[in-house]
């Protein structure tokens, strides 16, 4: 490699670093604007730290920002003893960036002026509002710390995935929640948490614009024609054989825009009805004609 490419490369690695943390900082600040203008003012728990940090506060008047960065420091420690030092580092910037931003953030409905009365439409508004801060974060590659690293920790100490981890803290926190604000905020909290989930996946991954067709049928050669010379697109055939019966089938795979999916699907239950299929969302596609 010489000295002009190694430059190249050192100058793209460093832009792509300045732009995942110029993401990051836009994360933390709609998460916090999102928590302060409507998420906490109206008793609304979406689990984590922040959702501790809004239940001590209705317990001891507490200020939030407070609660959430002792809480951030103290799991980070932890971290740092059960997880180690690579696994910590993602936490650190969120951990000290994130309770700054909410003390920023926390007066803004003064000028802002905005009513945040109707708890309904603050719950799907707020959790809209975090769900793209949080998916802005996750994308840059960082966390904010708090319970994604108690999260991490029950993953690795008691075997199981990070999703159910995730379900298991954030639901004791909103459950709980329930002795402190009622029954009615609790199931608030629950649909803001499905919104924020929602949305931070689909900042991370992207609106699907494809959709990705794996097909098994006796009439193998009548659908790859219906999706060439009907469709217009191209057909990949990979050998496959059945788990139980052992048998040889050939497995047809096709990538279609998403307002091509209803033809194709549609297709295929007029050629062969027998016919199985898998569809799944295809976010990124790369090279082919």
């Amino acid at each position: 490699m010489n000295l002009f490419s190694k430059n190249k490369n050192i100058i793209v690695k460093r832009q792509s670093l300045v732009k995942r943390i110029l993401e990051f900082v836009l994360g933390c600040f709609v998460v916090a604007f999102s928590y302060n203008i409507f998420i906490a003012p109206n008793g609304i728990v979406p689990g984590g730290v922040g959702g501790i940090a809004i239940i001590i506060n209705k317990l001891f008047n507490i200020d939030n920002a407070i609660t959430i960065f002792i809480l951030n420091i103290f799991l980070l420690i932890l971290s740092l003893i059960l997880l180690g030092k690579e696994k910590t580092k993602a936490s650190v910037l969120g951990t000290i960036l994130f309770p700054i931003m909410v003390k920023i953030t926390e007066n803004l409905n003064v000028w802002l002026q905005i009513d945040t009365s109707k708890i309904l439409l603050s719950s799907i508004s707020g959790a809209i509002l975090f769900g793209i801060g949080a998916g802005l974060i996750f994308r840059a590659g960082f966390t904010t710390g708090g319970t994604d690293i108690i999260n991490q920790i029950l993953s690795k100490y008691l075997k199981i995935t990070i999703g159910k981890s995730m379900l298991l803290s954030d639901g004791l926190i909103v459950i709980f929640s329930v002795f402190i604000f009622g029954i009615n905020h609790m199931l608030y909290s629950i649909l803001a948490l499905y919104i924020i989930s929602l949305i931070s996946d689909k900042v991370v991954l992207g609106i699907s614009d494809s959709k990705m067709f794996l097909i098994v049928t006796e009439k193998d050669e009548e659908v790859k024609d219906y999706i060439i010379k009907k469709l217009g697109h191209t057909v990949t055939v990979f050998k496959g054989k059945g788990g139980y019966k052992r048998e040889k089938d050939d497995v047809l795979m096709a990538i279609l825009p998403t307002k091509d999916y209803y033809l194709l699907r549609d297709g295929i239950r007029k050629i062969d009805k027998e016919a199985f299929y898998i569809i799944t969302d295809t976010y990124e596609v790369f090279g082919g004609e």
